[in-house]
């Protein structure tokens, strides 16, 4: 049988920052990113679109910040900027694999990459380029779950994949409770009703109002991105 190419010719990948530490306890592991990396670089090969947000959580995460006496408008621009570390990073790494990618970031800041400009973004990847988004909603008190949500509507996006450290979404984290149930797929309700920590819950709903799946799969194996994109790999959807 030939090849039927991907599912989706355009998606946002969602990853936390804290994936990008690989088995240290802080910062950036460059050989986690160039697995991570490979795994985009095959997907763009493939023939899909590809548009990145990368959380800040493994430099400095908001909310920790505020519990330790930051203000947290403060703490949460911190934290953009650490995504913006994170974002840079990545491109450093695609490109080197020959990749051609842009980071566009919501808090402008022209000598180290590109203002967020939508249509612009979207031209990026016609043209085949990887885009990744920093620095958030460029808003405090809102997430980098959020803003990839924002940016997977704003970008047409057909789907929003969410690379974690499991297999897909469980009824409890299944490294301390190994009895917990994984799901195959579930409704956007059902994740908001059963209180599932997937996404935050305005991601979710911003998911639901504007009818993109999301798609929780493990990043930590080389070659799960593709595989998801094929329609193989073990994950949850979430529609």
């Amino acid at each position: 049988m030939a090849d039927e190419g991907p599912r989706f010719t355009r998606v946002l990948l969602k990853l936390s920052g804290e994936a990008l530490m690989g088995s240290q306890s802080y910062g950036i592991d460059i050989e986690t990113v160039d697995r991570m990396a490979a795994d985009v670089a095959d997907a763009v090969r493939g023939g899909t679109q590809m548009c990145l947000v990368i959380g800040g959580g493994n430099i400095f995460r908001g909310l920790a910040g505020a519990a330790k006496g930051i203000e947290r408008a403060t703490a949460d621009y911190m934290g953009m900027l650490a995504t913006v570390m994170n974002a840079l990073a990545m491109q450093a790494v695609l490109e080197r694999m020959d990749i051609p990618t842009r980071v566009q970031s919501a808090i402008p800041m022209e000598s180290v990459c590109e203002p967020y400009i939508r249509r612009r973004a979207i031209r990026h990847m016609e043209k085949g380029r990887v885009v990744i988004f920093a620095a958030g909603t460029g808003n405090p008190f809102f997430t980098t779950d959020t803003a990839a949500a924002l940016r997977a509507v704003e970008m047409n996006c057909q789907a929003m994949l969410k690379g974690t450290q499991v297999d897909g979404v469980y009824s409890a984290d299944p490294k301390t409770m190994p009895s917990a149930e994984r799901f195959e797929s579930l409704t956007y309700h059902e994740v908001l009703a059963r209180d599932l920590k997937v996404m935050d819950a305005s991601a979710v709903s911003l998911a639901r109002e504007n009818h993109i799946p999301i798609i929780v799969f493990s990043i930590h194996d080389r070659g799960s991105l593709p595989a998801v994109l094929g329609g193989k790999g073990r994950s949850t959807t979430i529609q």
